[in-house]
């Protein structure tokens, strides 16, 4: 078990476009869920999946890719750590690269992206940025 799960979702798919994995396997949570969602709706990966292997729950990632063979993802960062949480308001949500990237928050609506909580007038817990 890991101390930070999110954390393990990402490093996991930062390891996995360094090697070119075409998809990765990561353990499955109602929370890692959406963030899957998410990223599928903004476009950085093919598709997504619930598996199943035996009694345990996965959630494959599609990983997706250039022409080129260059990754869509080219960085992807957790924020709100257990040791170190980052909240920010309706009016703090912070622009990544000048809306370039997205950063994904849990907020009293749901997960959903920063111009999404922007929109809806919600703050909440940072969780990741990725561009």
């Amino acid at each position: 078990m890991t101390a930070d799960p999110i954390a393990d979702m990402l490093t996991r798919v930062r390891n996995a476009l360094l090697a070119r994995h075409p998809k990765v396997d990561i353990p499955a949570s109602r929370l890692k869920n959406e963030l899957a969602r998410i990223f599928k709706e903004e476009g950085y990966i093919l598709n997504y999946k619930l598996t199943e292997e035996g009694s345990k729950k996965f959630i494959r990632l599609y990983l997706k890719y250039t022409p080129s063979n260059l990754p869509v993802i080219s960085r992807i960062e957790r924020v709100s750590r257990p040791g170190c949480r980052v909240y920010v308001g309706s009016k703090e949500i912070p622009r990544i690269l000048g809306g370039l990237g997205i950063n994904i928050l849990t907020t009293p609506k749901g997960v959903m992206t920063g111009s999404t909580a922007r929109k809806e007038g919600v703050g909440g817990e940072v969780l990741c940025q990725i561009w």
